[in-house]
């Protein structure tokens, strides 16, 4: 198949240089074939391109292909030499005990003694709701006056939910991603608790709401001031059928979600992180990012998939040589904890730019064109940002992808393909607001229920006042 590619590519060049170079043909003809030459080749582009090779997602590969080891050696199904199994240990106080008595009338004749028990132990949910009702003591004297002993904090309705009906109804639908007519019918099937739609919006706003009264994205904000790295990424989302973006900032212990109309630097401004961020900012070249006055550090991950379009479309041996130093590199940081020596730091640099200077001569700039080719467009980037792409091999805590943010960025596409879109901006800001406090409180090793039962009971999570 990238044979094929390449082919297309060089038969595109050659066309392109027969047109330029035949006298006989007039120049409005020459201008024609040349469109037809450029749509064709643009064509070609589009059709080869696939998750491997641009930004595309692996689902709209074609006929994907099953992930196969690519060790050289095949794996026999089941547990790996050396593996360390897990299974499921005995508790030291299980909730029910059971005694299972030995019918004495079924025992061959003989003295029998009590010799102790053998154990086993069934783990096992069972769904149901706990209803609890308060009876508050009235008092009254004989003078008419009436008193009435005081409900728990938050009992306030003759009926409500509790706090477990909330924190697990928010979970399934914004970490979980479930949608409110499917929670209704969980709560209601699973646990035959009867629960509106409504209601389970009603929750999600209340959720954040609390965050707010909370002041949680003020405090997010200054923590992601206060770090080191940030990766910064960014997606479209729909609202009410029309397009919005989730701007993402995050690291390994912090993720701030940010809905917003716009995708550049109007946008960035209004999440309120960029303008005095002077740490280390890793993203894919979007160029609106440029306009912080930051240390820039260059996503690899989409190198790397340049690169391979540039050697499978347009056949540039420059770019599959550059792909394996940036690898070679890669794991020469790992191997040696996270920076190399200068020594070795200017070897590397030396052969990132020999293979630049290479592709010179592979993909020349066409000064008679006012628009590159990908490729040379490629090259000339790589080249102009150098330290940015190289950072990682300098610097230990520079990475080498944009992946942290990719990743926190990803559930955000899930819940596009199981919903479609939001259907108000309130519900797309509450959105972003409830899983950037998810996300954050995953990351600082509280569980997500966990974090949803403080959140309704009003109790802020640890970290947030120690820090």
């Amino acid at each position: 198949m990238a044979s094929r590619k390449v082919v297309v590519g060089q038969v595109i060049r050659a066309a392109k240089e027969v047109i330029e170079d035949d006298e006989s043909i007039s120049t409005n003809v020459k201008s024609v074939l040349t469109s037809l030459v450029d749509v064709v080749n643009l064509l070609s582009n589009q059709l080869g391109l696939n998750s491997s090779n641009s930004s595309k997602p692996p689902s709209s590969d074609i006929n994907r292909p099953k992930k196969t080891v690519t060790t050289g050696k095949r794996r026999k199904p089941g547990g790996q030499v050396g593996h360390k199994g897990s299974r499921l240990e005995p508790v030291a106080n299980p909730t029910i005990i059971e005694e299972l008595s030995i019918d004495r009338r079924t025992l061959p004749p003989g003295d029998w003694q009590a010799a102790g028990v053998d154990k086993r132990q069934v783990f096992d949910i069972e769904m149901s709701f706990n209803v609890t009702e308060y009876q508050a003591e009235i008092l009254k004297n004989e003078s008419g006056d009436v008193y009435v002993a005081e409900f728990p904090a938050g009992v306030t309705e003759p009926a409500q939910y509790g706090i477990g009906v909330k924190s697990t109804s928010v979970y399934l639908s914004q970490y979980q991603l479930i949608p409110q007519a499917r929670v209704q019918d969980a709560l209601l099937t699973q646990y035959g608790l009867p629960v509106t739609k409504g209601s389970v919006n009603n929750f999600n706003i209340s959720a954040a709401r609390t965050l707010r009264e909370w002041g949680f994205e003020d405090w997010l904000r200054s923590q992601l001031l206060k770090s080191a790295v940030l990766h910064a990424d960014e997606t479209g989302s729909n609202i009410n059928s029309v397009r919005h973006w989730i701007h993402c900032l995050s690291n390994e212990s912090y993720t701030y979600f940010h809905v917003d109309p716009k995708r550049g630097q109007a946008a960035m401004e209004r999440m309120g992180v960029l303008a005095k961020f002077s740490g280390q900012l890793v993203h894919d070249h979007w160029k609106p990012y440029f306009g912080y006055l930051c240390t820039h550090v260059l996503c690899n991950a989409h190198h790397r998939r340049e690169l391979d379009r540039a050697f499978e479309q347009d056949g540039q041996k420059w770019a599959r040589k550059m792909k394996k130093l940036l690898d070679e590199i890669n794991a020469d940081v790992e191997k040696s904890g996270g920076k190399l020596t200068n020594k070795k730091i200017k070897c590397y640099q030396k052969q990132y730019r020999r293979i630049l200077n290479a592709g010179d001569q592979e993909c020349p700039e066409n000064l008679k064109q006012r628009a590159q080719s990908k490729s040379r467009n490629l090259l000339e980037r790589l080249r102009a940002f150098e330290e940015e792409t190289l950072r990682f091999m300098v610097d230990e805590q520079t990475p080498f992808t944009n992946n942290q943010g990719e990743r926190d960025l990803r559930m955000n596409k899930v819940q596009q393909k199981i919903s479609g879109c939001f259907r108000t901006e309130r519900g797309a800001r509450d959105f972003c607001l409830i899983r950037s406090y998810l996300s954050t409180c995953r990351k600082q090793g509280m569980h997500p229920m966990e974090a949803l039962r403080r959140l309704f009971e009003g109790r802020m999570p640890d970290f947030m006042k120690s820090q």
